[in-house]
């Protein structure tokens, strides 16, 4: 079995929206990740793929977008919708599709970069074990507690 994390192409749409589906449960993640790529930001949005021999099995969006910090609007990258197919999950591919973000840096380079899992968004609360914040130079507080 072949593992390998690549930037998505216009090619990956429709194996894109399958992921979604299936990791999420329907229609609803993937016609938000429709609608933050149509979406007007100071980025466009960029994709990570993740495949097993060659084929998609797992993808994150980043997308533009502010955050309200407290003394300023923030530039931020924020890394969601996460999604991998259900017979690929719990093997890691999700944290790398997270670590291949963060070596890849942005142009013009943004100050913070957060993702957060909770059993709302994902329907499973064994998924929210792994949480992911990066911060730079501004502080940047999450507005409810993480527990651990």
């Amino acid at each position: 079995m072949t593992f390998d994390i690549r930037e998505e192409t216009g090619d990956d749409t429709g194996a894109v929206h399958a992921i979604h589906a299936a990791a999420f449960g329907g229609d609803r993640v993937p016609r938000l990740v429709t609608r933050l790529r149509q979406h007007r930001a100071a980025l466009p949005p960029r994709g990570f793929v993740a495949t097993v021999d060659d084929e998609p099995v797992g993808h994150v969006l980043l997308t533009a977008s502010w955050l309200d910090a407290p003394r300023e609007l923030v530039d931020v990258l924020v890394l969601s919708p996460l999604g991998v197919l259900p017979q690929h999950q719990r093997r890691g591919i999700g944290t790398l599709l997270v670590a291949r973000r963060s070596k890849k840096p942005t142009r013009p380079a943004l100050p913070c970069c957060s993702w957060r899992a909770t059993p709302v968004t994902t329907g499973s609360a064994a998924s929210t074990r792994r949480r992911h914040s990066v911060s730079a130079s501004r502080a940047c507080a999450s507005p409810t507690p993480l527990s651990r």
